[in-house]
């Protein structure tokens, strides 16, 4: 039986029989509105052309692919039941990015390279390191020449396993050759290793050396083992942390004590850079939170709260949150100056500055930050509200959060926050929202267009901002000095540019000749993403309104159905001056598909936007805000907790559940 209520007005979940699981790819169209048929064609096609590769492990896309997927069947939900379960998560609490191999720590982004870096690194074999070989040429070193190795004995190379060594006395030594490389440039050493048949009581260190003086004892940290030693693993070894982290490194020396008789399997050992992103905890929590809301998983929940708490108080003690009420990244690298600088005779200069923070992995986003604060803003937020829910149901045998992790408390810092982000990162001279802040206090303003539509859609502009944004991008008022205004902004048609300003000085040094490529020709710079378009239209809906928001998609649908008329996007971007695309190990302005998997997010503004579907811990809300023109919107297939419903929202304010 359809249960009917008025916009707005929970819609209680209820113990009604269930429906058969459906596939993703749903026997009916997802969306349906009276009236406009065709373009929900369109939008059904958009879906079902990106559903299916809408997943990764890598924790750069949480907060978007688990968003726009686990409402559409049981194999998203299993996904990322796995994914959070499994996320690596260190004893501090921060969480690893899981992207590909590289060759920088571990845990962060694939690059910059040590050998971008100007550091070092010494790879007894290459299984497994695809993108090093490709890109480097990197080979396996098969000889030791400048090594000084002491009470061990060399066993032999293995393809897969690297350098083999057996200790044989209760002192040993592996120690590098010479090389010369800036400490800045190496926050970490990165051992990739594994050992075998460690004594209980033997113990492993790593030394470094300075050039021109002699190895010191405040040059050296301990190797603490792990579980399951005999399994290949890397350690990052952050000798930035020890005092006097200045100079050039000249050696590196591993040492083993009371380990006579364990084998050692060293695959590589490198300097790194440190490439971690701030935002890898907000984006789990905004997955995980997300994902409980959907699925109603108490046990999920209990086998991942102390996870997420823990990756949550990393974010706020690392950033230094609670005391600065916005995210400040400490990391050597991540300062938010630019990695290029000039000579006052035009020289340019390349420097270990720059490192990327987020998706945008070009641009020196760090200092004071201004995205990683509006997505720890959002986590803040849904963890209040899941702390609320726990608080709520001890049935769930649930532990309570530590103190600083409360409801309250959590809620109390994301209004200050908030307040603190409308203060610090406004330019009222350009009249909107700067990317970044270096440590010296200059703002970066390139016209960040997804930086101000996701501050709107994630609620952090106030209405007067969000407004004037929205002026911005529509061409209402001019921005001064900007490369592209007006109409141009939306020159790609399906999304604004992602900048407005040309840009050559201030990229991560890896990017040294960003005027190589025209306006347009990069994605950071005046190029676009189609994913971003859903946030876009979100903070439309949200300022503007419904009507406002439908015009705009609009828009992005006739674009598509102009590509899928000449066979796709590869197809259409084939012709000449109609852009470059990036993807699949290509460099271009837009990204559309390969590695652009948000851009299943673009359908998403029916459910969330238009019908106003929001999942909670205990049920779901409906607050439909429907485009003028519309009688009604329909959106099936909904699985959420048990059910599998289809919801009508019509002008009048009825709202209609349908268990299916």
């Amino acid at each position: 039986m359809p249960r009917m209520f008025t916009s707005g007005l929970l819609a209680i979940l209820l113990s009604i029989a269930v429906a058969p699981e459906t596939s993703a790819q749903g026997p009916e169209q997802w969306f349906h509105v009276p009236g406009h048929e065709a373009e929900m064609e369109s939008l059904q096609e958009l879906f079902d052309l990106h559903i299916d590769r809408a997943f990764t492990p890598c924790t750069l896309w949480d907060a978007w692919l688990p968003h726009s997927t686990l409402w559409t069947g049981p194999q998203p939900r299993q996904r990322y039941r796995n994914v959070f379960l499994n996320r690596r998560i260190d004893k501090a609490g921060y969480v690893s990015m899981q992207q590909h191999r590289g060759m920088a720590h571990s845990e962060g982004w694939p690059f910059p390279a040590w050998q971008q870096a100007g550091g070092i690194g010494w790879h007894f074999s290459t299984t497994g390191d695809v993108w090093a070989v490709r890109h480097f040429r990197t080979q396996p070193l098969r000889n030791l020449d400048g090594w000084e190795i002491t009470g061990a004995e060399i066993v032999g190379f293995d393809d897969n396993r690297g350098l083999r060594l057996k200790i044989v006395s209760d002192q040993a030594e592996i120690a590098t050759p010479q090389f010369r490389a800036n400490v800045r440039l190496a926050p970490f050493i990165r051992v990739e290793w594994a050992r075998h048949g460690w004594p209980e009581k033997a113990a492993a260190g790593l030394s470094w050396k300075l050039k021109d003086q002699p190895w010191h004892l405040d040059r050296s940290l301990p190797i603490v083992p792990v579980d399951n030693e005999a399994k290949m693993h890397f350690r990052n070894l952050p000798i930035y942390k020890r005092p006097g982290f200045k100079g050039t490194l000249n050696r590196l020396r591993l040492s083993f004590v009371r380990a006579k008789g364990a084998e050692i399997d060293l695959k590589s050992i490198i300097t790194a850079i440190d490439t971690r992103h701030p935002i890898t905890g907000s984006l789990f929590l905004q997955g995980s939170t997300d994902y409980f809301r959907w699925t109603k998983d108490v046990e999920f929940l209990r086998q991942n709260i102390g996870r997420m708490r823990r990756a949550l108080q990393f974010t706020l003690t690392e950033f230094d949150v609670r005391e600065q009420k916005h995210v400040v990244v400490p990391w050597v690298g991540h300062e938010g100056r630019t990695g290029i600088s000039r000579t006052e005779e035009g020289k340019k200069l390349l420097h270990g500055e720059g490192v990327g923070n987020n998706y945008w992995d070009l641009l020196p986003f760090g200092g004071h930050d201004a995205l990683a604060t509006v997505y720890l803003y959002d986590a803040l937020r849904k963890m209040a509200d899941l702390e609320t829910a726990i608080a709520s149901h001890p049935q769930w045998n649930v532990p309570a959060p530590p103190n600083g992790l409360t409801h309250p408390e959590l809620t109390h810092l994301a209004s200050e926050i908030k307040a603190e982000f409308q203060d610090r990162f406004w330019l009222p001279e350009t009249g909107r929202f700067a990317g970044w802040q270096d440590i010296s206090g200059r703002q970066y303003d390139y016209g960040f267009t997804f930086v101000n539509i996701e501050a709107i859609a994630f609620g952090l502009a106030s209405e007067e901002q969000s407004r004037t944004i929205l002026d911005w991008l529509d061409g209402e008022r001019t921005v001064a000095g900007d490369t592209s205004t007006g109409a141009d902004i939306y020159h790609w048609r399906f999304a604004p540019r992602a900048t407005t300003l040309r840009n050559i000085d201030t990229y991560a040094w890896v990017w040294s000749n960003p005027e190589a490529i025209p306006w347009g020709g990069q994605v950071q710079d005046g190029g676009a993403v189609l994913g971003f378009s859903y946030f876009d239209l979100m903070a439309r809906l949200e300022t503007n309104g419904p009507d406002d928001a439908w015009q705009r998609l609009q828009q992005i649908l006739s674009w598509f159905d102009d590509v899928q008329a000449e066979g796709g996007y590869r197809e259409y971007y084939a012709k000449p001056d109609r852009g470059t695309l990036q993807g699949g190990g290509t460099a271009g302005g837009l990204g559309l598909d390969h590695e652009f998997m948000e851009s299943v997010l673009v359908p998403q503004i029916m459910l969330y936007g238009f019908l106003g579907f929001e999942p909670t811990a205990e049920s779901f809300e409906v607050h439909p805000s429907l485009p003028s023109d519309w009688p009604s919107l329909t959106v099936r297939n909904i699985h959420i907790g048990d059910r599998v419903v289809d919801i009508t929202a019509k002008q009048s304010g009825e709202v209609i559940i349908e268990d299916r």
